[in-house]
């Protein structure tokens, strides 16, 4: 939710293949569109949660120059902590404004040289960034993305077809921008790909597939990160409970023997059982979402090489 008395700076990368993907996720974390690389916003996201956000600076104090922050920063308070300030290197100015290595430095010695305390490069308590962004300085607590998906990548069950933990880490930040009380469910949940991303991120997430062997293997690879839920045995249309998210890796013609009736009756009962969902699909699928009563609110193409993926957030 916005918090209008605090600010936020996010720095975020991507490739161009996953350019469409990163922006639909940030549109939905933070309710627009944002700028290149960085931007601004009074909504706080855990930044480890994207696989695209980098950085975030959680703005303490802010000038038109230096010498206003390095007047400012003589105000912070440790209580016996160490530190340490980083220049952030993301930023929007011009080539010609561009701040070398060396002046960077400068710059996080001067800062350093007026909080009062003990530094410590290796291994601080307290880390604060600087970043410049609109004319403007910015100074703040600094966060840095820990990448806790990476790991995610080595399961001990995997197959070829299975999303990306990169994908599937967006995609529920699309289904669920706003974690707080929501109940969430992969009705096809495959080997739990998208269900490790949810959980490590402490969403309340269930899961379900209609082979057992398949459904095994998402509570072996759910049980080999550390984490437990609910992993059932069955047909989506057996559902009975209600939740308010949920995310629908469509079984694909390509590799699965389906047929567009039962595509159809997994996007009807998707409808049925929750409010938000987000299909995952090899191709669009406008009209058969159209006709199990979802309207398309955003959308985004997820690329990796030849393939591809659509992804659907339908409400």
């Amino acid at each position: 939710m916005p918090n209008e008395d605090r600010k936020y700076i996010y720095t975020y990368a991507c490739s161009d293949d996953e350019l469409d993907l990163c922006r639909m996720e940030l549109r939905c974390l933070f309710g627009r569109e944002v700028g290149p690389s960085l931007f601004e916003s009074s909504i706080e996201v855990d930044v480890s949660r994207s696989p695209f956000i980098k950085e975030r600076i959680d703005v303490m104090y802010e000038g038109d120059s230096l010498p206003e922050i390095y007047t400012q920063t003589e105000q912070v308070e440790l209580q016996g902590k160490t530190f340490k300030v980083i220049f952030v290197k993301t930023n929007d100015l011009s080539p010609e404004d561009k701040i070398e290595y060396d002046e960077r430095r400068v710059i996080e010695r001067e800062i350093g040289m007026r909080i009062e305390g003990e530094a410590d490069v290796n291994r601080p308590q307290l880390v604060y960034g600087i970043v410049t962004l609109g004319g403007r300085w910015y100074f703040g607590a600094y966060h840095k993305n820990q990448a806790t998906w990476f790991r995610h990548m080595k399961k001990p069950r995997s197959y070829s077809i299975a999303l990306s933990t990169r994908v599937a880490r967006a995609a529920v930040n699309i289904a669920i921008p706003d974690p707080v009380g929501i109940r969430a469910i992969d009705p096809c949940c495959g080997i739990g790909t998208v269900m490790v991303e949810a959980l490590s991120m402490g969403i309340d997430m269930v899961g379900r597939d209609i082979n057992p062997f398949i459904a095994a293997g998402a509570r072996t690879n759910i049980a080999h990160f550390g984490f437990t839920s609910e992993v059932t045995l069955g047909d989506i249309a057996d559902i009975t409970e209600h939740y308010d998210a949920a995310v629908v890796d469509m079984p694909y013609n390509l590799y699965s023997r389906i047929t567009p009736e039962e595509q159809f009756n997994i996007l009807v009962n998707a409808r049925r059982i929750a409010d938000r969902v987000v299909v995952v699909a090899i191709e669009a699928m406008d009209e058969m979402i159209a006709e199990a009563g979802f309207t398309i609110t955003d959308r985004c193409i997820a690329r990796k090489g030849l393939f591809s993926r659509h992804l659907m957030l339908c409400e």
